[in-house]
């Protein structure tokens, strides 16, 4: 087959893709002045009638292209937008047969490894502690952070090797480590209630179900023991999501059987007194920068609330809490959560080696992640 007969053949198939009836025209506007990229978007379900059952339909571009989707647990469809600022991009949904599309977000247990639940998108990992390591008497109390510097998925080659041949995940092997240290503090961002400003540490979880698992979103739904706080027991639920492209983790929080408002502070350790942090109580962020690791790069973290926070700050601990906990503080966000509340808010981190050459780099990806939470992508369906 000659060159022009190949390229007539590949013109027939894009426009049989995007000529045919479409089932739905999707309008994506962008209304901030951020150029939108790889964006994720959701269609509710109840817009989804009518489309074809299984895996029967294709998401077309505007250059008819077909772009990767999943139906989620809650039956929406998701998929990832480029919308410039200020504009629009339309994407439609056709009969078809959908491309094999690689997976780039997904989780799991580890039971081999006291229960970890460990995660990752084509940005970073995470990693979060089980009921088998509470039990042995280790108290990690706050999220992990694991840096890599490559898109594909590497957190099940890591524990593999750690676990089968020794090699340690702790040491950067060409795609990125586990060197954060998280110890008895909030970690990477991690909520916890107070009572008289004092934090109330919460454990590992008890129990987990993972309700999304790819290609482009990871949600897992974690229940905590129950705790005492200002006289009441209270459950917490954790509803915590990554999509494919984001630095962050999306996290709907809730405690049952409490009975009265009580402030809740989202906390950052902060592992030696440091000067290199940002916190808007009214645009809604803190963000931190870590200290400088001379073989292993930085390590930057934040977190992003959709609202304004009722204070936001840095909390050093007494001496005696610096030699329990192994570090200097938090930077802390602190708001008010009510009884029945649904509290959503967001964290997450990114490297020096992977996107973000200096601190002020971060610091501009929260405070632009922060302007998008706060102007969404709006999406209209016909």
């Amino acid at each position: 087959m000659n060159r022009f007969a190949f390229l007539a053949i590949c013109a027939l198939f894009v426009f049989s893709c995007t000529n045919d009836k479409a089932l739905l025209t999707i309008t994506v506007s962008n209304p901030s002045t951020l150029e939108r990229v790889g964006e994720i978007v959701e269609i509710a379900s109840e817009a989804l009638n009518g489309l074809p059952s299984g895996s029967s339909f294709v998401v077309i571009n505007e250059e008819g292209e077909q772009v990767p989707y999943q139906i989620t647990h809650d039956g929406k469809m998701i998929f990832q937008a480029t919308v410039p600022s200020e504009a629009k991009a339309i994407y439609t949904v056709h009969n078809g047969k959908p491309e094999d599309f690689e997976t780039i977000v997904c989780g799991k247990q580890y039971p081999q490894r006291m229960d970890d639940i460990a995660w990752e998108n084509d940005r970073i990992a995470f990693r979060t502690y089980g009921p088998a390591l509470q039990a042995s008497g280790e108290r990690a109390f706050g999220y992990d952070v694991w840096v890599k510097n490559v898109s594909y998925l590497v957190v099940e080659d890591r524990y593999y090797r750690e676990l089968t041949d020794g090699v340690s995940y702790h040491a950067d092997h060409g795609n990125g480590l586990d060197y954060y240290n998280v110890g008895p503090t909030l970690g990477a961002g991690t909520s916890a209630l107070m009572v008289s400003d004092t934090i109330v540490y919460p454990y590992c979880y008890k129990t987990y179900e993972i309700l999304d698992n790819g290609p482009l979103r990871f949600t897992v739904k974690l229940i905590y023991n129950p705790l005492q706080a200002g006289g009441d027991e209270v459950v917490e639920t954790r509803l915590l999501t990554l999509d494919a492209g984001s630095q962050l983790n999306k996290v709907v929080l809730s405690f049952d059987g409490m009975r009265k408002e009580m402030p809740l502070a989202t906390g950052i350790v902060i592992h030696e007194p440091s000067d290199d942090y940002i916190v808007d109580t009214s645009e809604g962020f803190i963000s931190y920068a870590d200290p400088v690791d001379s073989v292993n790069g930085q390590l930057y973290v934040g977190s992003v609330f959709p609202y304004s926070l009722k204070e936001a700050k840095v909390a050093y601990f007494s001496d005696n809490e610096k030699a329990e906990r192994k570090a200097a503080g938090h930077v802390l966000a602190i708001s008010g959560y009510a009884p029945s509340m649904k509290f959503t808010y967001y964290w997450g981190g990114g490297w020096s080696k992977w996107g973000f050459p200096a601190p002020v780099d971060w610091f501009v990806y929260i405070r632009e992640f922060t302007q998008k939470v706060n102007a969404p992508l709006i999406v209209s369906v016909r």
